[in-house]
């Protein structure tokens, strides 16, 4: 039986809480404790030097006693972190739940195009939008790859894979919850595009003959550092040579010192960018290490999910958690030559060219398998969103794809950012002989927002997403929208203009392999009714004679005409008001035929405007 949500995630928040209540009692225990180790290590050191009680050696007790509480310490730290991010999945999930999310999300602004045929019509991004609501992804990779899915669809093939992946994800709140803990780290640290770049760059370092001559040059140090021990022993008069042998040994260092040392030198360029540059993507991969990790581990049933795991290997089944490990100890082998002792040593050992070849060949051998990590990690956290919004909408279906179109038919659909109890779903089907409705309605019945909900719901369709109908079935369809238009001063752009180059772009679209959903609101609204008429009646003939579909909205009843100039292949609906008592309600419900009647004379009095 699948967990009501609510139920699940306030216990689960509950638990989170008291972990964090526990954690915090005994962060203040070892806080405490450490200051009486402090206060009994001064102690001993007076009684041991003041009053020479005992030993000064047994200051080591307390030294020891505030090490190791040191350790707990930031152990424990780090587990509080951890259940705070916990607690801020589930408050988050809640406020979902509750219609209190907006805002409190990632907005995904920076996804947000002008010049994309829908995403600013349907509020894909944005303060309130669809990604807000969708994203549980704590990478940038996950919510660039979720993004992708909003703004591009996809074949129903891979839609289909998508909804097995998310059937499955749906009730594995652990796993959902431990990837948005582990993630929140690589949240601003990780550069996917830079990152893989690293890993499938040519090698630096690995020309013909460069591994040869590092080695020859390393014996020829070690040769050398010989020599220098031979000539010291000499000179205390710990070993005997004669002058001329002591002679070569000196030069061998010598030449040995300055061999090495120009090669050093003359390489510091391309040593230090390989160093400089390993060391960048150690860190970014360390951040994103423990995703992998988990996905590593984590057993799937459905073919994506399954396939996302095989990628994370190499050529030889090793996974990510063991060739992960090996760049950290190079990295933390790379870190010791800041030790004074290995920087007097390296003209001799070569410890830097040697790492960074080791570096090289860690690049040849997984630098290749990055891109595929960055790849699968952003197809979880993004199935993961997915999931997470079918979990906490249980009677949000699957859409299924019919295999010709234009085609939608939608049985009672809503708009999935209103909340459940304040939205009015409708019946809309548009497909076969039909192409084009005309929604005619008075100011605010609902015209507009029909509009979005079927884009919306038809964008979520495409991405893998439930969506907010009691059934929907729809042909693979090209979105095309013409909503929220605005002028522009600085590119000197009025809104009529505007608006025919967007329709100017859903022509274009039709050029395309997917049949078009248009949804176009108040069509030619910026210029007068005469134009208007004609503009709109061809526009409209001249989209569906190339094989689009779709809603127009208008006030002008004239326009309502075209339904009934394109015979079959139209038909007009609308939306009402009552005005009661001087007070205009709204049922929202559309109806079939042409509305009669306008509310703006009334709106305008309820402002105050003497009409």
């Amino acid at each position: 039986m699948t967990p009501d949500p609510r139920t699940l995630y306030t216990a689960r928040l509950a638990e989170r809480r008291a972990e964090i209540a526990h954690r915090q009692q005994r962060h203040r225990r070892l806080g405490h404790g450490k200051l009486g180790m402090a206060a009994c290590g001064v102690a001993l050191i007076w009684l041991a030097l003041a009053q020479n009680a005992f030993s000064i050696l047994w200051v080591l007790v307390p030294i020891a006693g505030f090490v190791l509480l040191v350790v707990l310490h930031e152990k424990l730290l780090q587990e509080l972190e951890r259940r705070r991010r916990a607690a801020r999945f589930f408050e988050k999930a809640l406020a979902r739940l509750d219609g209190n999310w907006a805002g409190t999300g990632e907005t995904g602004d920076r996804y947000s195009d002008p010049a994309h045929p829908y995403a600013v019509d349907l509020d894909l991004f944005g303060k309130g939008s669809v990604f807000e609501l969708l994203c549980t992804a704590r990478t940038r990779i996950g919510e660039d790859r979720l993004a992708q899915w909003l703004k591009a669809p996809a074949t129903p093939e891979v839609v289909r894979a998508r909804h097995a992946a998310v059937d499955e994800l749906r009730e594995r709140v652990d796993l959902r919850e431990e990837l948005a803990i582990v993630a929140e780290e690589a949240r601003s640290g990780v550069d996917p595009v830079h990152l893989a770049q690293w890993g499938e760059a040519p090698a630096a370092l690995r020309q013909s003959g460069y591994r040869l001559r590092v080695r020859l040059q390393t014996v020829l140090g070690l040769a050398g550092f010989a020599a220098l021990w031979i000539h010291l022993l000499r000179s205390a008069n710990l070993l005997k040579l004669t002058d001329g042998v002591d002679g070569l040994v000196r030069d061998l260092f010598l030449v040995a010192l300055v061999v090495n040392g120009w090669f050093l030198y003359r390489e510091s360029g391309a040593l230090g960018a390989t160093v400089s540059a390993v060391e960048e993507a150690a860190h970014e991969l360390g951040m994103l290490s423990e995703v992998l990790v988990r996905m590593e581990r984590e057993p799937f049933g459905c073919p994506l999910l399954a396939g996302l795991r095989e990628s994370l290997l190499d050529a030889e089944g090793e996974p990510p958690s063991r060739q992960l490990a090996r760049l950290k100890r190079l990295v933390e082998n790379l870190d010791s030559r800041d030790n004074v002792v290995v920087r007097v040593l390296e003209p001799f050992i070569l410890w830097t060219p040697h790492l960074a070849l080791q570096v090289e060949d860690w690049r040849a051998l997984s630098g290749a398998a990055v891109r595929r990590w960055l790849h699968a990690a952003g197809e979880m956290e993004a199935l993961c969103s997915l999931a997470s919004h079918a979990f906490e909408h249980p009677a949000d279906p699957f859409p299924e794809f019919a295999p010709e179109g234009p085609w939608i038919d939608a049985e009672a659909i809503g708009h999935p950012l209103l909340a459940e109890d304040k939205v009015v779903r409708n019946d809309i089907r548009i497909g076969g002989a039909l192409r084009v409705i005309v929604v005619s309605g008075s100011n605010m019945s609902g015209k507009s927002t029909m509009l979005r909900t079927l884009g919306v719901n038809a964008v979520l369709a495409q991405a893998g997403a439930p969506v907010r109908a009691r059934r929907l079935t729809l042909s693979p369809l090209a979105v095309g929208a013409s909503i929220r238009l605005t002028d522009s001063l600085q590119g000197g752009v009025s809104r009529f203009y505007a608006e025919i180059l967007r329709l100017r772009q859903i022509l274009d679209q039709t050029a395309g392999p997917l049949p078009v959903l248009f949804l176009i609101d108040e069509f030619l609204h910026g210029t007068n009714s005469h134009d208007r008429r004609i503009g709109a009646g061809a526009l409209v003939r001249g989209l569906v004679q190339r094989g689009a579909a779709g809603l127009i909205t208008t006030h002008d009843l004239a326009l309502a005409d075209i339904a009934e100039e394109l015979g079959e292949r139209a038909a007009n609906v609308h939306f009402e008001d009552q005005i009661a008592g001087g007070k205009i309600s709204f049922d929202y419900h559309m109806r079939p035929g042409v509305v009669r009647k306008s509310n703006a004379i009334e709106l305008m009095r309820q402002v105050g405007l003497e009409i």
